[in-house]
């Protein structure tokens, strides 16, 4: 396995479960498990690692794929797991999940355990300097409530900066909490009641956002927030040809992280992505494909290929002689 891709994120967690079962899954069976509690891409990694003999962790029994592990198996935590998650955990951002009493509580339990990296081992050469301040009280005040909101489902009252530096008051239900790599900033996606009742997507920067108190409001009838957010969506969506080279394929997974998108193998080294986006999205996600350089080629739509060019031109015209 490769150390940090299957055994630190989800996917240890997805083959957990499935290797704890012992009724035995059909393929269809897994790639259903698979995608539901992992990605679009994930079945790309894992399913022919598990239906295949290179993992030796299933064995095919007819149609059915049995775990060769006993159900009750347990994997201690090796020092290298132990030094990754003290390291994490020493990451500023995790204050906004973790409050004081329960980081020290975890850090005095790895004590022995040494960090693999700290901050100031990094340079971001491509990342904005102005990334939210991740020790302001009143910023993880608001984080806090907010992720609560989103658990509930319930509304909230946010007094929010705009940018024009106008004071604003509005009610939102929260949808989800997004973090964007290249400006160090999380963001809100939520959603808005207009005059005739409808709901519309607004995304709010959290370091904009002044107070956030919680309502004693829920929709009145179950609201699919997922549904209202691809709702906002072009109908077309940009697709996208990766060119697996310099890891380019793990790279894209991870910087397209927060987009909806279906990825599939074309061939041995290319593989083929739609990223499904809106008006709001579009300037951030042009300059993140184009940050790839020659590893992905945009194919559709045309929109996007639109834009693609203009900003182009107008980086050629301001860089030439």
């Amino acid at each position: 396995m490769n150390l940090f891709s299957e055994v630190y994120n989800s996917y240890y967690q997805i083959l957990q479960s499935l290797l704890q079962y012992q009724g035995g899954f059909t393929l269809e069976d897994l790639k259903g498990r698979v995608k539901e509690q992992g990605f679009e891409e994930s079945l790309i990694y894992l399913i022919p690692k598990l239906s295949s003999k290179e993992w030796s962790l299933c064995e095919k029994d007819g149609t059915h794929y049995i775990s060769t592990l006993s159900d009750q198996f347990y994997i201690p935590l090796t020092a290298l797991q132990k030094s990754y998650v003290k390291t994490i955990l020493l990451d500023k951002r995790m204050q906004l999940f973790l409050d004081k009493e329960q980081r020290e509580w975890l850090l005095s339990q790895l004590s022995d355990a040494e960090i693999l990296w700290q901050e100031c081992f990094f340079h971001y050469y491509d990342r904005f300097a102005d990334g939210d301040n991740y020790d302001n009280p009143n910023y993880i005040a608001c984080f806090r409530s907010l992720l609560s909101a989103i658990e509930q489902q319930c509304f909230v009252d946010i007094e929010y900066i705009s940018k024009t530096n106008h004071r604003i008051h509005h009610h939102y239900l929260p949808a989800r909490l997004e973090y964007s790599i290249k400006n160090d900033k999380f963001r809100l996606l939520a959603m808005e009641f207009t005059k005739n009742n409808r709901m519309r997507l607004e995304i709010l920067n959290l370091d904009r956002i002044v107070k956030v108190s919680l309502m004693d409001k829920k929709p009145e009838t179950a609201v699919d927030l997922n549904a209202l957010i691809r709702g906002t969506y072009y109908k077309e969506p940009v697709r996208l040809l990766i060119h697996d080279k310099r890891n380019a394929l793990e790279r894209a997974m991870l910087q397209f992280a927060n987009y909806d998108k279906n990825t599939t193998k074309l061939s041995e080294d290319i593989y083929e992505c739609f990223i499904y986006y809106n008006e709001k999205q579009e300037t951030e996600l042009l300059i993140e494909v184009l940050s790839f350089g020659p590893m992905i080629k945009v194919v559709g739509n045309e929109r996007f290929l639109g834009q693609l060019r203009k900003r182009l031109n107008r980086q050629m015209k301001r860089y030439s002689p």
